[in-house]
């Protein structure tokens, strides 16, 4: 009985221990995607919710691109160690919008990397316009990493 129960003391071991020492994804910090736009995401609250700053290196417009404020919630009731979250980027040189839904993921190496696809939706002046209101796209962010470290 007692090797029987040394046995599956260690066999749970085995199976709980991967995911004590696995690394969680965390949305707060500083972020650079395959473009070459910044973000900031602030701490991130109880409730899941965030704020923070992007800074897109494109822009449809001739407008001076200038940082932007976004507003997001992380998924809470996920306590995984890769949540999903959203966002939404208020563009403070246009008439523009646009929403980022993804999730967090932490590889082998523990690099972080934030998955997102977009919605991003222009003024149009009519309604015979509206077919060409909204894009869709994907972005890919990696952590960047600060001059300290």
């Amino acid at each position: 009985m007692l090797q029987a129960t040394a046995f599956l003391f260690l066999f749970s071991l085995a199976l709980v221990a991967p995911s004590l020492s696995a690394k969680k994804c965390v949305l707060t910090g500083h972020w650079i995607n395959d473009l070459g736009s910044n973000m900031t995401i602030l701490a991130v609250n109880g409730r899941g919710d965030f704020s923070g700053s992007y800074h897109t290196a494109v822009t449809a417009t001739t407008n001076e691109i200038q940082v932007s404020p976004l507003q997001g919630s992380q998924h809470r009731s996920n306590q995984k160690s890769q949540p999903t979250f959203g966002f939404t980027v208020n563009w403070s040189f246009s008439d523009s919008v646009t929403v980022f839904t993804g999730q967090c993921f932490v590889d082998k190496e523990g690099k972080e990397t934030l998955k997102t696809m977009w919605l991003l939706r222009s003024r149009v002046d009519n309604i015979n316009d509206d077919w060409k209101a909204t894009r869709v796209g994907i972005n890919v962010f990696t952590r960047l990493q600060s001059q300290k470290e």
